[in-house]
């Protein structure tokens, strides 16, 4: 029921939003049935020159089986009848996924559908038969791996042959169009084993990624002004290029994306360790990351240039496995020391570790993120990393590598908080301290999620003892807040807007409501989830200068004045939007900021207003 109810509100948005609004400027998803005969021409001459010859119809009958449904493809499903002998027939025609889902029209106002294009001249495609009926359906396919680690031999040949299964993995829901008639119905859900409660009806377009073909439109006037991530400046945001070591010996650097440039901070940060003759080793772990990765070339060079490279390449990323396995090949091929992860746990730790020989010792520089080394996503998804030369950072990296590529147990660290070992009764821990300062204590934190049972309980606990709690969460949030004598004291919300918040931050007050910078501040990997907890390989670390603390105070505090894109979670398990107040959008203040910081004139800047301190 829930999942119905979301299809439907995507659905009704779709139809009574989206559309309507596109074409009061211009731009209508047209149908078929609106084209007169000199559009219908035009769109047959492109079904013959272009589409015809990639399509592959199939026939079900004795001599040809059901075919195999590809995942998450759109079809078309056919009643077919030879008009000779009057048998029926059932069969399929796949879209061509490497086409464009809309075919633009002449006027470049109007597109149509794919798929009507392909149904109105199904024809050619089974001449001398009378086509009965034709709809389009999308069958979805169970996507996880069922890995035996224990028993592979070679994991990465292990998750090789597992995807390679999967492409034939257990249908769990088919979408279909309201016009399918019952027996096709019963046809699809008896071939592919699913039960009438896996079927799913709704009307508009089954496959709504060919919506990107709107958004690629030349039309600036329907989108956000563009934004161009800022170089931060002591890596040469003036204009310069900076020597990074150089920078990060002055003191920490803390850098938000995409407001501060990922390819300016982070993969330059590798790539001047790969030809820096004073490197001597990198090592990085790869959770998921772009197809064409500049950190992976990095890489790939510092090897060949005779640093030692070791590269921690998770192929159980869901989604990622072929890609990394791709990536794997191509560093171990450049003499790249890869490890694939751990057995039964799965390596999301976002971390990199630089050594360079300085004078008669060696210096360890790091960078600790909350997001994926991923120059797509980077420009896309708010992310947080610092760059450090912090001697206790750089030995807890050591020994946190030397346990993910070698047999190390270490479980207790300098500063960093790691999952599985430490994470969770650290966490916990600090939870109890807030506890029992009661109404002086002070809780703020942003997450993905927040699903932990033993978290959330120690989190309704602090409420009930007078702490004051803020819960910032993108997507699962189990807690409910504001339940009377539960969680009267903690308030959940969530911003929405143009990138998709992704950082993790935990701030613990440790009973000041005077000092702003007074408390414990942390970045990382890890959400407040079990699996994040106890399966995978996670790192939190304290940010300890008052520059960086500074910064995550006010990212927390702008994101908690947020009434532009905001909602808050009701005790009852629904979200609502925040009426607008002050106007403060969180996402065009961080801009604002993030600009203002790199020309060196944040602090005089009358056009960037103080935000609200995190303390209440």
């Amino acid at each position: 029921a829930a999942t119905e109810h979301l299809l439907e509100r995507r659905r009704r948005t779709f139809l009574d939003d989206l559309l309507p609004g596109l074409d009061e400027h211009g731009v209508r998803l047209a149908d078929w049935s609106e084209l007169d005969g000199e559009d219908r021409a035009w769109a047959g001459k492109v079904f013959t020159e272009r589409i015809f010859p990639v399509l592959t119809p199939l026939a079900v009958d004795p001599g040809h089986p059901f075919p195999y449904i590809s995942n998450l493809s759109l079809n078309l499903a056919l009643i077919v009848r030879d008009p000779s002998g009057g048998e029926r027939r059932f069969a399929r025609v796949k879209i061509p996924p490497l086409l464009p889902g809309l075919l633009a029209m002449p006027d470049g106002r109007r597109f149509l559908a794919l798929e009507q294009v392909i149904a109105a001249h199904l024809e050619s495609l089974f001449p001398g038969m009378e086509i009965e009926s034709h709809h389009p359906f999308r069958v979805t396919r169970n996507a996880d791996l069922t890995l035996e680690e224990e028993e592979a031999d070679d994991l990465l040949v292990a998750v090789e042959m597992e995807l390679r299964r999967r492409r034939f993995g257990r249908a769990v829901r088919l979408e279909v169009d309201p016009s399918m008639t019952e027996e096709v119905r019963i046809l699809l859900t008896r071939e592919l084993d699913l039960q009438p409660e896996d079927l799913y009806e709704g009307s508009g377009p089954l496959d709504h990624t060919a919506l990107w073909q709107f958004y690629n439109l030349d039309r600036p006037e329907l989108k956000e002004e563009p934004f161009a991530p800022v170089k931060p400046f002591r890596l040469g945001g003036d204009g310069e290029t900076s020597d990074v070591f150089s920078a990060i010996r002055q003191g920490a650097l803390l850098v938000q994306h995409p407001y501060e440039s990922f390819s300016d901070s982070v993969e330059e940060f590798i790539e001047q360790a790969s030809r820096d003759p004073d490197v001597l080793a990198i090592k990085h772990t790869l959770y998921r990351t772009s197809g064409d990765s500049a950190i992976v070339r990095s890489l790939i060079r510092a090897s060949e240039r005779g640093k030692q490279v070791a590269a921690l390449v998770e192929l159980k990323a869901r989604g990622d496995e072929a890609a990394n396995i791709g990536f794997a090949r191509a560093l171990e091929r450049a003499g790249v020391h890869v490890v694939y992860g751990l057995v039964g746990l799965k390596t999301h730790c976002k971390i990199a570790l630089v050594v360079r020989q300085e004078g008669d010792g060696i210096t360890r520089y790091c960078h600790i993120g909350t997001g994926n080394y991923n120059a797509s996503t980077a420009r896309t998804y708010e992310d947080i990393g610092i760059l450090t030369a912090d001697p206790e950072i750089g030995a807890d990296l050591t020994d946190l590598f030397n346990y993910l590529t070698g047999y190390s147990r270490r479980v207790e660290y300098r500063k960093l908080l790691v999952a599985p070992s430490a994470l969770r009764p650290r966490m916990l821990e600090l939870i109890d301290r807030e506890t029992a300062l009661g109404p002086d204590g002070r809780i703020v934190w942003k997450l993905n999620n927040l699903v932990d049972p033993g978290i959330i309980d120690a989190l309704y606990g602090a409420s009930q003892a007078g702490v004051q709690i803020d819960l910032i969460v993108r997507a699962i949030c189990c807690l409910r807040p504001g339940v009377p004598g539960l969680s009267d004291n903690i308030r959940v919300r969530s911003i929405i807007g143009r990138w998709l918040e992704h950082s993790r931050v935990y701030y613990f007050g440790d009973g000041s409501q005077k000092d702003e910078l007074h408390g414990r501040f942390f970045i990382g990997s890890a959400d407040m989830m079990d699996r994040n907890l106890d399966r995978r390989v996670e790192s939190v670390v304290p940010l300890e200068s008052t520059e960086m603390r500074a910064r995550i105070r006010e990212i927390l505090a702008t994101e908690l004045a947020d009434d532009v894109l905001a909602w808050t979670l009701g005790p009852d398990g629904t979200w609502h939007k925040v009426p607008v107040d002050a106007g403060l959008n969180a996402h065009q203040r961080l801009q604002d900021q993030a600009v203002a910081r790199a020309r060196r004139r944040l602090d005089a800047d009358a056009a960037v207003p103080a935000v609200p301190a995190v303390t209440r």
